[in-house]
């Protein structure tokens, strides 16, 4: 197919690929949305398509995130640790992202679309965090109309290397499509260096629920951190004798706690990961008695149901 024909073809059919192309990156699936929105964007003026392009995109998006919205409002953080766990990079966590959720607040909405790996998540915690439907909706609404448009801006004011691109894919797709395979493949490795940096950093001894229902009925009962997200802890409710300490408030508060204390570190993530995390930073800063709990707060809550609220 030679330019003339491909570009007549996305004139055609260009607010059914948008619309579509969204929809699948938004719910979760690795399909690129941004080139399709900058080649969408060169031929909007020429196709009088500007607004039903930018339309499509909205639409799609914010039907993905209700969707995702309405899944963190029946389920909560099991949705949230479900996309955690797909994530090829376990440092991904729950705690983490509701944390930065937190403290951005309905605003997190809005720029969630220019985040990598934020986009998908945000919309679950907003319901798991029970945000009115309005005003999830107008935030989610904001944020896509401003990335989409932002997308399709860029595309009709770069419409002339928009084109030459095309034109280069056209005339050398067996180039491009092996510089972009490498590209993958580069990226892919460095996920799994990460992956693999994460598998080393968890290779510190833990402690397994049994055990510390032990140690906290012995003479010298070990701190325990909640490392988990507030919005957890209010809707689950706090773990009695633990004290609730979010990650980023560890440098002051951990200073004034003798250094051979015994230190139990417990998250709700994925492979531990904050609880790994922080208990290796407690051990750089001296603590020579930090293990983090097996299996996180899932497995402490089978372990001692009637040390946890209803």
């Amino acid at each position: 197919m030679d330019i003339a024909q491909l570009t007549t073809a996305l004139q055609r059919d260009a607010v059914w690929v948008v619309f579509l192309n969204v929809l699948m990156q938004q719910v979760g699936l690795p399909v690129p949305a941004v080139p399709t929105l900058l080649v969408a964007g060169s031929l909007a003026l020429a196709g009088g398509q500007a607004g039903a392009l930018l339309g499509a995109a909205v639409l799609a998006s914010m039907f993905a995130d209700w969707l995702w919205y309405l899944a963190g409002r029946a389920f909560g953080y099991r949705v949230l640790n479900g996309l955690c766990r797909l994530s090829i990079n376990p440092g991904s966590c729950v705690s983490e992202t509701e944390g930065r959720f937190i403290r951005w607040g309905v605003w997190s909405l809005v720029v969630a679309k220019f985040v990598p790996g934020f986009s998908t998540v945000a919309p679950p915690i907003a319901g798991a965090l029970r945000m009115p439907l309005p005003s999830f909706l107008a935030a989610a609404g904001l944020g896509a109309a401003l990335w989409a448009g932002a997308a399709l801006l860029a595309g009709w004011l770069l419409r002339g290397q928009v084109q030459a691109a095309i034109a280069a894919l056209s005339a050398n797709g067996g180039l491009v499509a092996g510089a972009l395979l490498a590209a993958f493949v580069l990226w892919l490795g460095w996920k799994f260096w990460q992956k693999y940096r994460f598998e080393r950093l968890a290779a510190i001894p833990h402690i397994s629920p049994a055990e510390l229902l032990a140690a906290l009925a012995s003479d010298r009962p070990p701190l325990l951190l909640d490392l988990r997200g507030a919005a957890m802890i209010a809707e689950t409710g706090p773990i009695p004798g633990a004290v609730a300490l979010p990650a980023d408030q560890l440098c002051q508060t951990a200073a004034a706690w003798p250094k051979d204390r015994s230190i139990v570190t417990m998250c709700a993530c994925p492979g531990d990961a904050t609880a790994v995390k922080v208990a290796r930073e407690l051990q750089q800063r001296g603590h020579t008695s930090v293990r983090p709990l097996k299996g996180g707060y899932a497995a402490w809550q089978a372990a001692a149901p009637g040390a946890t609220p209803a």
